[in-house]
């Protein structure tokens, strides 16, 4: 079977509210104006594909949410998404492969992001036999051709796939290959599930 993991709040816990708070703290603009302003629109989705680089993509999100911020303060507050890794997923992702299953991720995320989360949590690429990443693959969740060059590049039928992610749209997107996506609404949910698989 291929297991296919999203990273933020199912690998790793993750809090824009975070990030907006460091965000807030650098540019003197009250927190509850940044929570109305921040949208994860086109810009985001645009960097998230690779199709911007990280500077354009911070002048463009301080312009939107009138920030005043440098790069380094947004880099800064950008990094403090990251809570913490759940342990207990990684120890299920060694569990699969042991038992000869293939286990990757498939990530919508960033370049920026990725100067910061590989080195914080080695655990996740030693645990996993492949990392896919949105702004490598130039494509992002939910567009059902992510999910289908993933399938590709593993050489698995979507019947021999199951697909964890937080996010109801990148589930139904993968619904839609057929899929076995399963929605993960908090940190008991993949415990619960692989309780009696990896018996």
């Amino acid at each position: 079977m291929l297991y296919i993991f999203d990273l933020g709040n199912v690998i790793v816990d993750i809090d824009f509210n975070r990030v907006l708070g460091v965000w807030s703290d650098f540019s003197r603009v009250p927190l509850a104006t940044l929570k109305q302003s921040f949208t994860m629109g086109e810009t985001f989705q645009l960097h998230e594909r690779g199709e911007i680089s990280d500077e354009d993509f911070a002048k463009a999100l301080c312009e939107e949410m009138s920030m005043s911020l440098s790069f380094e303060q947004f880099a800064t507050g950008w990094q403090a998404v990251f809570v913490s890794l759940r342990k207990d997923v990684i120890s299920i992702m060694k569990q699969l492969r042991e038992q000869g299953h293939r286990v990757v991720v498939l990530s919508n995320t960033n370049s920026l992001h990725t100067t910061y989360w590989p080195d914080q949590y080695p655990e996740i690429l030693a645990a996993a036999d492949h990392v896919y990443l949105s702004q490598d693959m130039g494509m992002r969740k939910p567009e059902t051709r992510i999910y289908q060059r993933v399938l590709e590049l593993e050489g698995y039928s979507a019947d021999n796939t199951v697909f964890f992610d937080d996010n109801a749209n990148n589930i139904e997107g993968a619904n839609q290959l057929g899929i076995t996506s399963i929605l993960v609404t908090g940190k008991n949910t993949l415990p619960d599930y692989f309780a009696k698989q990896l018996c």
